[in-house]
């Protein structure tokens, strides 16, 4: 049973780590929304990359960030101590582009999401990501797009989907503009659905 946002449901104070690989205004926006909440904590940014824009926006709104090496992403005792450093319950992806190693979805079972640029099934995968999404969705003239929230399990882009939105394209619509559209919905929806997820496990 889904519950409104609206019902006085108290559940234990949660925190989540964000991973991320890139420009994070889906990190940003994240952080944003849970700031003043009484319930979710954002007690941590990973990113791969140490250049990525999302380091430098999650530090400047007070958030921890540890950056990781493939080796060390890869490396259960590097992982599950930093995790455990920082207490953390759940985990969100947000434009993290490396593949999640199994000890993780392992010792997180259901409680890893992931957002995708496209409405699964369609153009997910290995190497479909970003604007690699939005030039195929393009290419086979659909007439709709959108963004899909799903599990994350050792299968890319193989989770079990919690949401989806969706949004109608033009004939005239560029990979760019597709971009913007679905962007939009990511935005909007993608914290919402976190904190739905969050009240219905926690």
């Amino acid at each position: 049973m889904h519950l409104n946002f609206e019902e006085t449901h108290k559940m234990k104070k949660v925190n989540i780590a964000i991973f991320v690989s890139g420009g994070g205004t889906n990190c940003e926006n994240i952080i944003r929304y849970f700031k003043d909440s009484e319930e979710v904590c954002t007690a941590l940014v990973i990113s791969n990359k140490a250049e990525a824009p999302a380091v430098g926006k999650a530090l400047k709104l007070g958030v921890p960030v540890q950056v990781v090496s493939k080796t060390e992403l890869n490396d259960e005792g590097v992982m599950m101590s930093l995790l455990r450093q920082y207490a953390i319950d759940f985990i969100v992806l947000a434009g993290f582009l490396p593949l999640i190693p199994d000890f993780l979805v392992e010792t997180f079972p259901r409680r890893i999401i992931n957002i995708h640029p496209s409405l699964l099934p369609k153009y997910g995968g290995k190497g479909m990501w970003g604007h690699h999404v939005h030039e195929a969705v393009k290419a086979a003239g659909e007439t709709e797009t959108g963004m899909t929230v799903h599990w994350v399990t050792p299968v890319c882009d193989g989770g079990d989907i919690i949401a989806q939105y969706r949004v109608a394209l033009l004939p005239e619509d560029s990979a760019e503009t597709i971009s913007d559209k679905e962007h939009v919905l990511e935005m909007k929806y993608y914290p919402l659905v976190i904190q739905r997820v969050l009240h219905e496990i926690f």
